[in-house]
Formats: structure tokens, sequence, C-alpha cells
């Protein structure tokens, strides 16, 4: 047994060598962000790496080695100064509104919002190393400029899919024909009209962001990291040095795409098969729902209880018609004429819930957090999307045929009736959902142990350089070889201009020797 203790204690000493100081910048204070994210922090502290968080929402239970540096929990109406909109209004909204009025303004108040924090102004101050920086990449790219202050690889993470402006930055193809910008709602984004709102989106995107909005961010870097002023590359050139980008997104479900090396898919990530029992009363409910159950739920963002009198009336109706039972997240602790069928709730379980084998749809606002749960559980979806990304997640399903997009502005009583009855009824969606969600879990690595991976890997190689595009440091036009393929033309269009030049002169001199033969035979 003495023998062991060198053995073990050689061990501990291998892990201690393989652990890292890891800073992981998520500040945005929105539930959804937060419930995809955190899983990637906690899961690298439970591997053994000593990681920082930048967060504004408290975890009450994490690992010792999970250490949380909070920064003001703010929503962004009040960053925005507003009062908060009945978000169902905000489905009216173009995508440039949203971007003009709510995503530019609203995120550099939120990262000056960080850096004015009072326990991130206390951990800037320390001196701090660290092995790795993970920032989500949420508009706030201000905060990128850390990776360069502890002299660290920078790891970038979304809570969406592809990233249209980092696919420009790294040279990563576009493929505008059939990859749609991540919040730009476009009924068919494969038609001309389509292709062509994504360009001139894109264009707009791109150019706001690149000539405007990261010059703001630029000027919170010099005022509230002044020792870097000077010393650092600027923040776009940060972006296209990022050493790893992760993705919430699957080529099972959202649109297949060709990406570089350094951006991995990781959609799905956040869930894991719940050990936990639900309440006594839900799980009571859930089991003793023989018609199966039907669940609605329009995320954290999005409240049923603000829905105008007639559209809730539709859904009330609609309920009391089902042999099924109903969970609605309602809002209020009252609701006027329940039917029987109908159970509501403030908050619900929704992970739990959806892996209850009763349940048979689930009514969302599409939101990307709530469609993988249904995906990964083989749930169809009606989707009655809001805002941002959440009508192309919709989209998505109804074309894979497994869910069914309803307009907000479509809901009446008539309409929801017949989009939830086709769903419940037609047992293909129920057979396409099973099938979308064997195909999104066929991987050779879990979501997680792929993000891990990466992560870890970008860490043993040193910021993996060799796995970056070279064509990020060629020009647009050296990129698309437009300088290649205008050579080329010129040569030949001069070869072209030469031989048709030769011609006429040939064409000339034969008619010239004719003309004197003639005149000499006359």
């Amino acid at each position: 047994m003495a023998n062991l203790h060198p053995v073990l204690f050689l061990i501990f000493l291998t892990k201690l060598s393989d652990s890292a100081n890891i800073l992981y910048v998520m500040p945005f204070s929105a539930t959804s962000h937060y419930i995809m994210l955190k899983p990637i922090g906690t899961e690298l502290a439970r591997r053994g790496h000593n990681v920082t968080v930048i967060t504004s929402i408290r975890d009450n239970n994490p690992p010792p080695n999970y250490h949380q540096i909070l920064v003001n929990d703010t929503k962004i109406w009040d960053l925005l100064g507003i009062e908060r909109p009945v978000v169902f209004s905000m489905v009216d909204l173009s995508t440039e509104e949203l971007y003009n009025k709510i995503v530019w303004p609203g995120l550099i108040a939120f990262t000056e919002l960080t850096f004015k924090s009072r326990e991130f102004m206390t951990f800037l101050k320390k001196d701090n190393a660290f092995d790795l920086v993970i920032s989500e990449q949420f508009y706030h790219e201000a905060l990128y400029a850390l990776a360069y202050k502890y002299n660290a690889p920078l790891a970038l993470v979304t809570t969406f899919g592809n990233c249209m402006r980092h696919n420009y930055i790294t040279r990563n193809p576009l493929q505008m024909a059939t990859v749609t910008s991540e919040l730009l709602v476009v009924e068919d984004p494969t038609s001309f009209w389509g292709r062509l709102r994504n360009l001139l989106f894109n264009v707009y995107d791109y150019t706001f962001w690149r000539y405007w909005y990261l010059e703001e961010q630029e000027k919170l870097v010099r005022k509230y990291l002044p020792e870097l002023t000077g010393k650092v590359p600027s923040l776009y050139e940060m972006q296209k040095e990022t050493a790893l980008m992760l993705i919430n997104s699957h080529f099972s479900y959202d649109t297949p795409a060709a990406i570089l090396p350094n951006i991995v898919e990781i959609g799905g990530l956040h869930f894991t098969k719940s050990n936990l029992s639900l309440p006594e009363d839900l799980q009571k409910v859930l089991d003793e729902a023989q018609e199966g159950v039907v669940y609605v739920n329009f995320g954290s963002n999005v409240r049923s209880i603000e829905l105008p009198v007639e559209k809730k009336n539709a859904f009330l109706n609609v309920f009391r018609q089902l042999k099924q039972t109903v969970l609605w997240k309602w809002e209020d602790d009252v609701l006027d004429d329940k039917p029987s069928n109908l159970f509501t709730r403030k908050w619900f379980p929704q992970k739990d819930i959806l892996q209850h084998p009763n349940i048979k749809v689930f009514v969302s606002h599409g939101g990307l957090i709530g469609m993988q749960e249904a995906i990964i559980n083989g749930v169809p979806v009606v989707g009655v999307p809001v805002f941002g990304d959440q009508f192309n997640n919709v989209l998505l399903a109804q074309e894979a045929g497994f869910g069914k997009l309803l307009r907000y502005h479509d809901i009446n009583e008539k309409t929801l009736s017949a989009v939830l009855n086709e769903v419940l009824y037609n047992a293909s969606y129920m057979e396409t959902a099973k099938e979308v969600s064997r195909r999104f879990l066929d991987r050779p690595l879990s979501p997680m142990d792929t993000a891990i991976y990466w992560l870890e890997y970008v860490i043993r190689n040193k910021g993996a350089e060799y796995l970056k595009n070279p064509a990020r440091n060629l020009s647009w036009i050296a990129y698309n070889m437009l300088d290649v393929y205008s050579f080329i033309a010129i040569i030949l269009i001069v070869i072209m201009c030469v031989f048709i030049k030769s011609w006429f002169c040939i064409k000339a001199s034969i008619t010239f020797k004719q003309i004197s033969k003639s005149k000499k035979q006359s």
C-alpha cells in the first residue's frame, strides 16, 4: 500500500499541471444567454481549471474553483432610459430598427456598465494572470481587450449560430445565398428577394458595426483601460486574431455551412438530462394526462400576461376545446375564465417538463434555447416569433417538418386552433421531431465535451495560431481573387483586341489586293 502513495502524488501533480487559469467574460444580464453560457464555466471548473467569471447573475452553488466577479445586474431598458415595453409590440420592428433603437445603444451602455461595476473595477487593479480569456460574442467588444491585458489567447462564444461579421473578418465563406444573418427576418431566404434582403442587411450591419459601433467600443477601452492605449491592436484586429469561436448551432437543424477549423458548432451544449424529480403536483398532472400535454411558454423576456385581451381569449377558447391537458407559463396569480384542463404557473422547469413522454407539442416564441430543448426531446413546435432570431428558428423547424409558424398578428381562435390541431393530430410532426432529435444527438462527442476539448486545445497549443485562416490578412479584393480575375480578363481582352485588330488588318489587306487586282484587269 505504501507504494501507492507516490503514484497518487504523481497523478495529483499531473492534474495540477494540466489545470489552467481561465477568465470567462459573460456579463450580459439576459437569462437565456446565461442558461447557455454558464455550463461552460462550471464544467471547466469541474474539470480542474481555475475559472474566474465576469457575470451579472450569481450562481449560488458554484464549484470552489469558480470565482464570480459580479457586475451590476441592470436590464437593457433601464440603460436606455425607457420603460420596459410590451415585448409583443416589438414584432413590428424591422431588424434595422431593432439594432438602431435597442441593440447598438443598449449594448454600448451595458459594456460601460460592466467597466463601472465596483467588483470589476477592483478586479482590474489586481495582478492577475490567465492562460485563456473566453468572452461571449455579443456586442461588448471592448472587453476583448482583456485578452491583450493578460497576454492570453481569446476564444469567443455566441448564443446564436453563424455570425456574418465574424465570417467576414476571418474570411470564412459568407454563403449569403443560403445562410441568413442571425437576427434578420426573411420569409423565403433562398428566393431572389430574400437573398437581396440578406445582402443589403449584411452591408448595413457590417458597415455600421465596423465604422461606428467599434469606434464607440474603442472609446471605452481608452477610458477604462488607459494602460493599453497605443499598445494593443484595434478591436477589429483582436477579433480577427480570435483563436476559437464556439457557435450555438448544429448542421442537423441549422442551415449547413462551410466553417473554418477554429469555428466549432456546440448547439445544445446547455442541455443535460435531469435526474431531479418534478414537484409532486406537477408530476401528477403530467403523469395523469391520458391524452397528452400541450406546453405553452414564451420564454423569460416575452410575458403571456401582456397578450392583448382578444389574443388571450383566443388561447383560452382553443385550450377549452382540447382533450389534452395544457400547461401555460402565466406570470400572474390570477387568470379569469380559465378552462378546467389548463394549469398555469409563473415559472415552469421547462427542461424537465419537455423530457416527459406525455408532452405532445410545445407552443413557443421560438427562442433558440427552448427550440434546442424541444429538438433534443423530440417534441413538435408551434412557434409564435416576436423578435430577433426567433423567426428564423421557427422557420427552420417548419422547413424540417416538425413545426408550424404562426405569426403574432395572425393569432385568432380559428388560426390557432387549425395550427395546433394539425401538429397534434398529424403524426408526421412527431415522427419528424423524433428523427431530428436522433440526428441532433448523433455526434462523436457531446456538445459540452466538444467545447471543452477545443478550449483546452487552444490552451495546450498556445493559441493554436496555425488554426487561423491565412486569408484573414488578405484584402477583400485579394481574398476574392478579384485582382487575379481582373488580370486574366485584361489579358484576354488584350488578346481579343490583338486578334480583332489583326483580323481587320488581314481583311483590309485582302480587300486592298482584290481592289488592286481589279484595277489592273480593267
